[in-house]
């Protein structure tokens, strides 16, 4: 998530993650996962709704997910997903430890491999 071409911004795109994508409610926030038939990096959107507060709560909320996305990020590859992060009232509040581990667990429960299986399943293509 490095760059700005990696980032889901359009109505249509967020439409598609809510009717297609599996979704994973955890504590911390909600997570939308489409599995693409590439490789190529991991497209990510954020949204919070105006009910976890006004702008500068939402803003505070999603810097935290985008962060929470780049620290997973790091250490597990995300190519071929679309991702959709929506914060809750508890994201903002909850502690990061808290929030990654949140996200690791819906990325599980959205059935992303593990990298050991991704690797295996490229190879025996």
């Amino acid at each position: 998530m490095t760059e700005r071409s990696l980032r889901l911004k359009k109505r249509k795109d967020f439409l598609f993650m809510a009717s297609r994508g599996r979704k994973a409610p955890v504590p911390g926030l909600v997570l939308q996962l489409v599995h693409r038939q590439d490789t190529d990096a991991a497209r990510v959107g954020f949204t919070v709704t105006k009910k976890v507060g006004n702008s500068v709560v939402r803003n505070r909320v999603r810097r935290r997910l985008r962060e929470v996305v780049r620290s997973v990020e790091a250490d597990t590859p995300l190519n071929g997903l679309d991702l959709v992060l929506i914060g809750r009232a508890g994201t903002r509040t909850r502690p990061f430890d808290a929030l990654v581990a949140d996200f690791r667990k819906a990325l599980k429960l959205c059935g992303k491999d593990s990298p050991a299986r991704t690797a295996q399943a490229g190879a025996a293509t």
